[in-house]
């Protein structure tokens, strides 16, 4: 069950035509995803490079850039210190690089998942003090290291801290009391304090801040693109919203990929099938960076920096098998997993929560945090799945927007050995005996209401097929690429006649539907690539086996349908028509 919303936000959409040369309906879903000012339209329809905000604006961006430079000079020993997942991952390759091209004596470490857990640690301090390091830099993480980062302080180490994860808090009578390290420098710009105006930015995105403001200051020749298609990549992958200075960076950095000199990239892509084809927001999200961050889910992230740095095209290509291989087995521990734990939840009270949490300690640590998601989306509730970690319990949470799962957690952290994460996402530690004290106190200060755990729908506008031409087909093309912060539009079609269904493809899970408008009798082909199986046996259950029949065999029925689609273009055979791409249906 769903339910639907039309978006109605209130604004002049006439204007925004008339000033942009746009069409009223692009006005409105430019709107609808909150870009009204002129200069976020702006940036919106014409993401340029040279509309990037001023890097210095950063809090203490200048300051830790002036702190690097200091140290190359005097040949200080630097390490990066990264994370294991594909933002990590971009981040030390974006720093690692653009050091190493000024001559700095720097090396990276980036934890591993299981055995070190996220973050820098007590150990890798000492272990830098023994390698005789004298700053480190940290780069997607850092920011709740508090303890961490005080030690080093104390051993005399220079810290650059550079995150975008939340700022840490305590609460003081209800109020939020923001705490921070001791690091020298603090590059965040979630910091509030910091005047830099897109907080949204992913951690590779202020790696790459960082060098090209070091690059520009000091009239360094390179290549100030250089670095744009891993900020891009680590940007969609991490999932931020695609607008603004993210919409910049993913727009001008596909641009980048698609024509790459990056050795293991254009490896790891002609392994992955999809070396002829242009590069989009679904091809890294769904196969390139699934493919990078199986190294640091079942093996090291390290490895995938490897394939980043490396010459050597033989070498590349080996070790992108292996990231294939491994993300191949990723996936079937993945639905293994997943099955698991319905089961366990299917034959528990658990289902009644309204926060799902599930202890299972043979579920691989690396991947918790894919199965939690894949659980939230299945029941539409907050998610936290938990496995045995080599010191306590580990987990990962997953959360819908009813509900701050980094606040939530905050709040029990009394209960927890650490945490850290985002609104929509957190990690966590935890001993044994406190998981059900957990899950008790997570559902009982539960804000969340009935309505809140019903999946919803919502719907840039009603637009009739009749209203569908390839004008507009073509004008929509302007909003991609598309992305947390800017979906693919979603639009309604009311009362439509289903003239014929034919069930396409090996395994029939393909629906082609001839559907009729309700005005001018207008025909539209439809195309529904899931839930096709659930689709025909709702129309036997609601009109009866005999319209289920005529309507596969084009014959007049009374089958009546509202769908949510979006308008695309189907080539075939040399031939070109214009198709709706059904996302959901309500049968009538």
């Amino acid at each position: 069950m769903e339910r639907w919303f039309i978006k109605n936000k209130k604004f002049d959409y006439k204007k925004i035509s008339r000033e942009f040369g746009v069409s009223e309906i692009l006005a409105k879903l430019l709107v609808n995803r909150d870009i009204i000012k002129k200069e976020d339209i702006d940036i919106f329809l014409d993401p340029q490079m040279n509309k990037l905000s001023s890097p210095e604006t950063m809090k203490d961006l200048v300051k830790g850039s002036n702190i690097i430079l200091d140290k190359i000079k005097k040949n200080k020993k630097l390490r990066i210190v990264g994370d294991y997942d594909v933002d990590g991952v971009m981040s030390v390759y974006i720093l690692y690089k653009g050091l190493k091209s000024l001559g700095a004596n720097v090396d990276y470490v980036i934890p591993d998942r299981v055995l070190d857990g996220y973050g820098i640690n007590i150990e890798i301090i000492e272990q830098a003090i023994e390698d005789k390091v004298d700053t480190i830099i940290t780069c997607d993480n850092g920011i709740s290291a508090i303890d961490q980062i005080n030690y080093a302080k104390a051993k005399g180490m220079t810290v650059i801290v550079t995150d975008h994860h939340d700022i840490p808090f305590k609460e003081d009578k209800g109020e939020k009391i923001y705490i921070s390290s001791n690091a020298d420098a603090i590059i965040n710009p979630k910091q509030h304090d910091c005047k830099f105006p897109e907080k949204n930015l992913c951690g590779a995105s202020i790696a790459y801040k960082l060098i090209m403001y070091i690059y520009q200051t000091y009239n360094i020749d390179q290549n100030k693109d250089e670095f744009i298609e891993f900020a891009a990549i680590a940007t969609i992958c991490d999932v931020v919203d695609i607008v603004g200075e993210n919409r910049i960076i993913v727009d001008n950095g596909l641009k980048a990929l698609n024509n790459s000199s990056n050795i293991g990239l254009n490896a790891l892509i002609d392994i992955c099938g999809i070396s002829d084809i242009e590069i989009g927001v679904y091809h890294i999200g769904f196969i390139i960076g699934p493919t990078i961050n199986a190294s640091g889910r079942l093996n090291s992230a390290l490895q995938a920096l490897e394939l980043l740095l490396t010459d050597n095209t033989q070498w590349a290509y080996e070790i992108a098998k292996n990231l294939r291989d491994l993300n191949d087995e990723r996936k079937n521990m993945t639905l293994e997993g997943v099955d698991k734990v319905v089961a366990q939840i299917e034959s528990s009270k658990i289902k009644d929560d309204k926060v799902i949490v599930v202890y299972d300690p043979d579920i691989h640590e690396s991947i918790a945090g894919i199965i939690a998601g894949r659980i939230k989306d299945k029941y539409n509730k907050p998610t936290i799945i938990l496995t045995k970690g080599n010191d306590c319990i580990k987990g990962s949470g997953r959360s819908i927007e009813e509900l701050n799962m980094y606040e939530e957690l905050s709040k029990c952290k009394d209960l927890l050995v650490n945490f850290g994460g985002h609104p929509m996402a957190a990690g966590l530690s935890i001993k044994k005996d406190s998981i059900e004290t957990l899950r008790n106190r997570l559902n009982e200060n539960s804000s969340l209401t009935k309505e809140d755990l019903i999946p919803k729908v919502y719907i840039d506008m009603e637009l009739p097929i009749e209203y569908i031409n390839y004008k507009i087909v073509d004008e929509l093309a302007i909003l991609k690429p598309h992305g947390k912060g800017n979906p693919k539009p979603i639009f309604g079609a009311k009362g439509l006649s289903i003239q014929k269904g034919f069930l396409l493809g090996t395994n029939k899970n393909v629906l082609k539907l001839i559907l009729i408008s309700p005005l001018r009798g207008q025909r539209i082909e439809g195309i529904m690539f899931r839930n096709t199986e659930e689709f025909v046996e709702n129309i036997e259950r609601k009109y009866g086996s005999q319209q289920l029949n005529h309507m596969l065999n084009g014959i007049e029925n009374q089958i009546i349908v509202d769908i949510l689609y979006y308008p695309d273009i189907n080539e075939y055979m040399g031939s070109t028509t214009i198709q709706a791409v059904i996302n959901s249906y309500r049968l009538c």
